[in-house]
């Protein structure tokens, strides 16, 4: 499908209108569930395919965030044979006390998947533990930004943010 048909798809599929209180704390009267576009085998083929070719030239490793992005980031690597990661909110205090699982992140050059972006608070929390932990991280990639504060934040952290679809390019699909 081609991208603006896969935008048409995700906002009749995912948006909804209502009261919501957002994980940047912000109450907003309009809602993307990711969740309902990531359960549809369809759309998620189609956003891994349109994703893939954001990625950048040159990265070992696919990390997708806890629990959003982790489904998106499997899509893209079956789609480019790349490795993936599973990015914990936080490591492990049992077992392997991992934050990352599915391989080794030391040195690694890592790109971060996920779903939706507002303020990028979890991305900035799991970039920073990532790095602790000797990751590279210098790319992230989102299905849908919000247009909220994220894109400066994550700019600020020296990240390179690249969204398939602004909301503001959503809502304009479903016009025409």
């Amino acid at each position: 499908m081609n991208k603006e048909q896969l935008a048409k798809e995700i906002y009749d599929v995912s948006n909804i209108r209502g009261e919501f209180l957002l994980r940047s704390g912000i109450t907003a009267t309009e809602y993307f569930d990711k969740y309902l576009f990531e359960a549809n085998p369809r759309i998620l083929r189609s956003i891994a395919q349109h994703l893939s070719s954001l990625l950048p030239e040159d990265y070992d490793q696919l990390a997708g965030l806890e629990m959003g992005g982790i489904p998106i980031a499997t899509a893209i690597s079956l789609a480019t044979d790349s490795p993936v990661l599973f990015v914990r909110k936080e490591a492990k205090t049992y077992g392997t006390c991992k934050l990352a699982e599915g391989g080794d992140i030391q040195g690694k050059e890592l790109v971060i998947i996920e779903d939706v972006v507002t303020s990028g608070g979890a991305i900035i929390e799991a970039v920073k533990e990532l790095r602790e932990r000797g990751a590279l991280v210098n790319n992230v990639l989102c299905v849908i930004d919000r247009e909220g504060s994220g894109r400066a934040n994550l700019e600020a952290l020296g990240l390179e943010f690249s969204p398939l679809f602004t909301k503001s390019e959503l809502e304009r699909a479903v016009e025409l």
